[in-house]
């Protein structure tokens, strides 16, 4: 063993560390998916090549090496989501850019009239998805909307909303400080692990945080409760409080002082 530790290098110490990241960083990718199932399914038939070759069953082991032939090809259809997923955050950098001063007030105005307008929702009772653009673009699904393109306001958050008009059925998508679109469909989650009281619009919610890294806002039109989805997440009946200040963490620029806690230990009523 002292022979063995005299051998190892930094370059050794450095190539262990990146590769102990990169699977640190893919558990949390596929964490609370269904690519955690497909996973198992894919070690159920490594195992079962193991065995195959062990007791020399030739015939499984045939059909093990015929699985393996066209493994790669299947493991990226059955994980494409998951690296698609993977891709955009390597290709999305530093996640966020300083803002000036003059900015900085904008983004806490725009806060604030959101917040007023999901308070206003929430009392009535009026269902309402609303989807901030961070790096992933968006502009597919605002297509599929009505173009806005107007500065928001709570009134103009909650007119949009009221039910019966036109551009109630639907998600408003903001892009910095500007509405952009309202009335615009967004995916549905397939996660089979989701709660079951969930409908569409949470689904549709917590589908948008798994195909981008877009924050959205929820409210239940059945009980007037507010739900906040991040990256395949989602937090039910969330606090205004911490409503707020992950709205504040998530889409300024990080405050690296600033200790952040885990998703799962914000702090909420509902189950997440």
């Amino acid at each position: 063993m002292m022979e063995l530790l005299t051998q190892i290098q930094l370059t050794d110490v450095i190539d262990i560390l990146i590769v102990t990241y990169v699977v640190y960083k893919g558990i949390l990718l596929i964490r609370g998916t269904r690519a955690v199932q497909l996973l198992k399914g894919v070690i159920v038939i490594f195992l079962t090549w193991g065995l195959s070759t062990l007791f020399n069953l030739y015939t499984l082991q045939w059909m093990m090496n015929q699985m393996f032939t066209v493994g790669v090809i299947a493991v990226i259809v059955i994980f494409q989501p998951e690296l698609r997923r993977a891709l955009e955050q390597l290709g999305r950098g530093k996640l966020f850019t300083r803002l000036s001063g003059e900015e900085d007030a904008d983004f806490a105005e725009r806060i604030s009239d959101v917040i007023k307008a999901i308070n206003n929702l929430s009392r009535r009772k009026i269902g309402a998805l609303i989807v901030f653009e961070r790096n992933t673009g968006l502009t597919d699904y605002m297509e599929s909307g009505t173009e806005i393109g107007s500065k928001i306001s709570s009134e103009l958050l909650i007119n949009i909303f009221i039910p019966n008009t036109p551009l109630h059925d639907g998600a408003v998508i903001i892009r910095r400080n500007v509405l952009m679109a309202a009335g615009c469909y967004l995916p549905l989650s397939e996660n089979p692990f989701i709660s079951k009281e969930l409908g569409t619009r949470h689904r549709a919610a917590i589908g948008m945080s798994e195909v981008s890294d877009a924050v959205t806002i929820a409210v239940s039109e059945e009980t007037g409760q507010v739900s906040l989805a991040i990256n395949g997440q989602i937090v039910r009946d969330i606090k205004e409080e911490s409503l707020i200040s992950k709205l504040f963490d998530e889409l300024r620029p990080e405050n690296k002082t600033k200790e952040r806690l885990p998703f799962w230990k914000w702090r909420s009523r509902g189950d997440g």
